[in-house]
């Protein structure tokens, strides 16, 4: 017999049906999220409740500031980090820049990409990577 005539087995179909009904449910929730997202109208605030919307704001303020001093605190010496850990050394393999020059046109190498890894350069310190990790934090 052919394995793809072969019956699915109990244990597989019993996976896809599970798959099955996690990626609905999934699929639900997150309609039922965005149609609960609406913003309401404003109710103005009087009483206790507003001493408590006032700490809730206060906490919100606090967590957001504290965030963002650990993800500047975490995220710095990622940005700046030595990516080649042989950089500077005789062994480096990565430093093998090639050149060439054709006639009397400008010449051309491959050391204007692999310098700043084989000089011991951080992520910020990479042609492309470098200006797009300004945006982080750190």
């Amino acid at each position: 017999m052919a394995r793809h005539s072969a019956p699915t087995s109990r244990r597989r179909a019993l996976l896809r049906a599970g798959l099955t009904i996690t990626a609905a449910g999934a699929a639900i929730g997150l309609g039922g999220a965005a149609a609960q997202a609406a913003p309401a109208a404003p109710v103005p605030a009087s009483g206790p409740d507003s001493e408590l919307a006032a700490a809730g704001a206060a906490a919100t303020d606090g967590l957001a500031g504290a965030l963002g001093h650990s993800l500047a605190g975490g995220l710095g010496p990622v940005k700046n980090l030595q990516l080649n850990p042989l950089a500077k050394t005789g062994v480096d393999p990565l430093d093998n820049a090639v050149g060439t020059q054709i006639a009397d046109f400008k010449p051309l190498s491959t050391a204007m990409l692999t310098d700043s890894v084989t000089k011991g350069g951080g992520l910020k310190d990479l042609p492309l990577v470098g200006p797009v990790t300004g945006l982080l934090p750190g």
